[in-house]
This record gives structure tokens, C-alpha cells and sequence, in this order.
């Protein structure tokens, strides 16, 4: 499984920062990637790096740990483990840029014309997550769906919990669900 950025001793593992990019305290959540340049509209700004995990090795590292920088690619079936600045890039339901996976590579471009000074974020679109992992969103825009949870998996979420309560409701339990982490794409 794979959760949403984390904090540890490893943070952050490669020093190597773009000079158009700039890391420093978030108003979203921790540390966030801004630029130091004006950027236009569909212009790559930087590639998810980092080593490439099965997920199952992933839940394995990072079972423990509440938050990671783990970015899910081919279909679910590997991860990519985040080592360099895009791992500090933080969601957003109103982003300024967007990932795209590009032979096997995690690209991440610019959806609008990004002024200087401003953060960078794209949204997490997670899914995959634990029943009780709510993956809170602490964006703030206007249209902000209070999860970085895809809305996809927002429904598939709802209707499974309803399932569950209906289920708990005719068996006269609770219903306990096995602990799972959320991946982004």
C-alpha cells in the first residue's frame, strides 16, 4: 500500500534541487515546491524520481509509517519511492499542475500559467486507501472535496461503508476491515 507524504530521518535523500524550484514552509501542509520563475501552461516542470518498488515491497518499508512519498504507476502494480524535490509537491483539489505517466516515467507539467513565488501542487487522486483512512485535504480552495481520495474512490468508498453498515446492521456487529495505505496516481 502506499500513504502520502511522509516525514523521516530520509527526508529529503536527494539534495538536488532544480534552480527554476525552491522547497519552504507550506500554508498547505509541511514543506512545498515553488517556483522561482514564471512558468507557462503545459511546460514540464519537473519528473517524479526516486526507485521503483512492487507495491507489495512497499507496504513491507513503509507499513509503519503514517506518511510516504510514494507515487503509484503501471497500473497499480509499482511505486515509485520519491527522492527529489516533485516528492514535495502537495495536493490540491484546485492544482496548478498534473501528472503524466510517460514511458514508465512520472512527469509533471503545468496545467495553467504559474506565477513566480507560487506553490506547485497537483492533486493526489488517491485511491486504494484503509476503510479509516480518511487522507484528509488541507488545501482550502474553493471547490475543495475535503480528501485528496479521488472522487471516483470517494463514491466506491461511501458505497462500500454503506455495505458494510448493512452488513454490521443484520449481523449485529461492527464489521472490523483489514488496514490498507493509500497510493496516489
Amino acid at each position: 500500500m502506499v500513504k502520502e507524504a511522509r516525514t523521516s530521518k530520509r527526508r529529503p535523500r536527494d539534495q538536488r534541487v532544480p534552480s527554476h524550484l525552491v522547497l519552504r514552509r507550506s500554508r498547505i501542509d509541511s514543506v512545498g515546491c515553488y517556483t522561482k520563475v514564471s512558468i507557462k501552461e503545459g511546460e514540464l516542470i519537473v519528473e517524479y524520481t526516486g526507485p521503483r518498488l512492487k507495491v507489495k515491497m512497499a507496504e513491507t518499508l513503509y507499513d509503519d509509517d503514517p506518511r510516504t512519498y510514494l507515487f503509484g504507476l503501471d497500473g497499480g502494480k509499482e511505486v515509485i519511492d520519491g527522492v527529489g524535490v516533485a516528492a514535495f509537491i502537495n495536493h490540491s483539489c484546485d492544482p496548478n499542475c498534473e501528472t503524466d505517466e510517460v514511458n514508465g516515467r512520472i512527469i509533471i507539467r503545468a496545467i495553467r500559467d504559474i506565477g513566480r513565488g507560487e506553490e506547485l501542487t497537483y492533486d493526489y487522486n488517491l485511491y486504494d486507501g484503509s476503510p479509516e483512512d480518511e487522507a484528509r485535504c488541507l488545501c482550502s480552495s474553493k471547490n475543495c472535496r475535503g480528501s485528496m481520495y479521488s472522487e471516483d474512490e470517494l463514491k466506491r468508498r461511501a458505497k462500500a461503508q454503506k455495505q458494510r453498515a448493512e452488513k454490521a446492521r443484520k449481523n449485529g456487529n461492527s464489521g472490523g476491515q483489514r488496514r490498507r495505505t493509500a497510493t496516489r496516481s
